[in-house]
């Protein structure tokens, strides 16, 4: 499947979903000698976001796509996921029950993804089959191996160099940072000259 997606004869996307409380696991911090260095705290209680994003790295034109929401403000279940596969990642015209009967996509599409509960829900398998004629299949990655998810290093880059404020007062705050960041990732997948230094 890589080296189909190498060419550009594949879309193989990793998917996944990762949470982000109001205050961020604080790898480091600086204070003065002799000094308590004080990091701010907020429950995270109502307030976190959660991120779901499928990543294509490998191929002519890599590709991440996310969607993010706060708590209270929908739930990642099977409708919203197979919505989120249909319509961001496989990019079909119309969601998985309305496509016609003999509608292929252009390039078959490999989705990469762990053994969450929604990933493996009923209506998830019933959707497989229409989702397979139209050349949109699953491959479930063996349980507890998150080193197979290619998008994990994009979670795990987010929330430790991505975000430079540790602590947010506020969801929608949280929220529009985490955007940035996955966006500016997003933006670094397209120009492999992003993360250079810039002369002045």
């Amino acid at each position: 499947m890589t080296e189909e997606a190498a060419v550009g004869a594949r879309d193989l996307y990793h998917l996944d979903e990762s949470g982000f409380a109001p205050t961020l696991p604080t790898s480091y911090t600086w204070a003065r000698e002799g000094t308590r260095p004080l990091v701010p705290y907020e429950a995270p209680q109502g307030r976190r976001v959660n991120v779901l994003g499928a990543l294509a790295a490998v191929g002519p034109a890599p590709r991440l796509v996310w969607t993010s929401r706060r708590s209270g403000h929908g739930r990642l279940d099977s409708a919203a996921f197979l919505d989120f596969v249909a319509r961001r990642v496989a990019e079909l015209p119309a969601v998985w029950d309305e496509l016609p009967a003999d509608y292929v996509r252009p390039r078959p599409c490999t989705i990469v993804l762990d053994n969450y509960s929604v990933h493996r829900s009923a209506a998830v398998q019933a959707a497989a089959p229409a989702l397979a004629r139209a050349g949109v299949a699953f491959f479930y990655l063996p349980p507890y191996s998150p080193k197979l998810s290619g998008i994990e290093p994009l979670w795990r880059h987010v929330k430790y160099t991505g975000l430079p404020t540790r602590s947010f007062a506020d969801a929608a705050s949280l929220q529009a940072a985490v955007d940035a960041a996955v966006a500016d990732r997003a933006t670094a997948l397209r120009d492999p000259t992003h993360d250079l230094p810039r002369a002045t």
